[in-house]
């Protein structure tokens, strides 16, 4: 504060204009742009995200509960449970993410296990697929020995001549699997590089391990997806009673959408198109912090607009018109809840992976059989015939629900 002479020559008093109530930022630069207010860290802008994702939460889970409730395929609807669990695993960790924005970066941990289920979510999408068309062995009897289709669409142009085989169907398992190996070994890797203070979100810089982990993450994603065009481009045709396109581009949406989206920020913030923000309310931040911020608050948003069209494309009347026509009861509460431990239970990953690497089983196909176990007797494995069940116990059944049984079935007898 300074004294100045006035008219009468009495002193006045000089006082600077007060700061601003709220969320402040400081921009990055020569410090010509004086502070101003973050929208990201505004009530306003946790209030509008928080409704979205509670909307979005509500209508996810009320969908997830009619599946358990009418839970009459379990081999497909196990997977269709899964891919509606990105609704609320994007929507709730973006949402947190958006609250804990600021100088800890904690955010990046909660990203890090949302990017995790993409990986789930891909090879679920593709195994709901091949339960759709009755297995790899049904699979096989339709589609072996047919020309590939080549089209540059689906990037099958180079294929010309060639013809589908068992290999076709196993290079489209590995190539999702992959996905399931790569992204959680690219989450670990990012945690320990940000407890070392290597990774920097949105930072292109060649020493920062974030551009070397967005390459390898770009390359397998693109993989996985490749695979997806090369199986619906196979099976257009068997699939098409199940509507796959809107299936398809809706978790396509979800998944490749979001990690362009978050790219494209990274990269406007890198140009000046969003401000960089050195400061937010008194703590450091990294590069990168204001876009990952928008790209957690626009997710979001838009994880509402996908619970509904999730929500149609993974409609539940087939299987409750099946539950109505059955004489049993509604499924209790208990039933509900040990479908939902079966859906989450990563085992048939683990499986899907030794059969489709192991060198062992590269000449079968695998088929999954449900059989209703006898009454007081437990279900007895064939020295032939792995075995799975809902209970995640081989050979053991629930009371009253299907074993299902996986058989390995030589290629070339289909």
């Amino acid at each position: 504060m300074t004294d100045t002479p006035g008219l009468l020559g009495t002193p006045l008093a000089w006082t600077p204009p007060a700061r601003p109530a709220g969320p402040q930022m400081e921009r990055a630069g020569n410090g010509s742009q004086g502070p101003g207010p973050l929208f990201l860290t505004s009530p306003l802008a946790r209030g509008v995200s928080g409704v979205f994702v509670w909307a979005a939460l509500v209508l996810t889970g009320h969908q997830i509960y009619l599946h358990l409730r009418s839970y009459t395929v379990p081999h497909e609807q196990r997977y269709i449970i899964r891919l509606l669990f990105i609704v609320p695993v994007y929507a709730f960790d973006s949402w947190l993410s958006l609250l804990l924005l600021g100088g800890h970066q904690h955010y990046i941990y909660f990203d890090s296990v949302r990017d995790c289920y993409e990986a789930f979510v891909i090879y679920s999408f593709l195994s709901l697929c091949f339960q759709y068309l009755g297995g790899e062995s049904a699979i096989m009897a339709e589609i072996r020995g047919k020309p590939v289709r080549t089209s540059c669409f689906h990037g099958t142009c180079c294929l010309r001549g060639m013809t589908y085989s068992i290999g076709f169907l196993r290079f489209c398992k590995q190539a999702t699997l992959q996905f399931c190996i790569v992204k959680p070994i690219m989450a670990l890797v990012t945690i320990v590089l940000q407890a070392f203070g290597k990774y920097h979100d949105g930072d292109f810089n060649v020493r920062s391990g974030y551009l070397y982990i967005t390459l390898v993450y770009n390359a397998s994603v693109s993989l996985a997806l490749y695979a997806l065009f090369l199986f619906y481009s196979a099976t257009r045709e068997l699939l098409q009673p199940f509507e796959p396109v809107l299936k398809f581009l809706t978790i396509k949406a979800v998944i490749f959408l979001s990690f362009w989206q978050g790219l494209l920020l990274a990269i406007l913030e890198r140009c000046g198109v969003i401000p960089e923000v050195q400061v937010i309310d008194g703590s450091t931040v990294g590069a990168g912090t204001v876009a990952a911020g928008y790209q957690n608050f626009i997710i979001c948003i838009e994880m509402l607009f996908a619970s509904i069209a999730l929500r149609y494309a993974f409609t539940c009347q087939v299987y409750s018109e099946k539950t109505e026509s059955s004489p049993a009861p509604s499924a209790p509460m208990q039933s509900i809840s040990s479908g939902l431990k079966e859906t989450m239970s990563p085992q048939d990953i683990v499986q899907d992976a030794i059969h489709n690497f192991s060198p062992a089983y590269q000449k079968y196909t695998q088929q999954a059989t449900q059989e209703a176990p006898r009454p007081g007797q437990g279900s007895v494995p064939s020295p032939r015939t792995p075995t799975h069940s809902p209970d995640g116990g081989p050979g053991g059944g629930r009371k009253g629900r299907n074993v299902e049984k996986r058989m390995l079935i030589p290629a070339e007898e289909l």
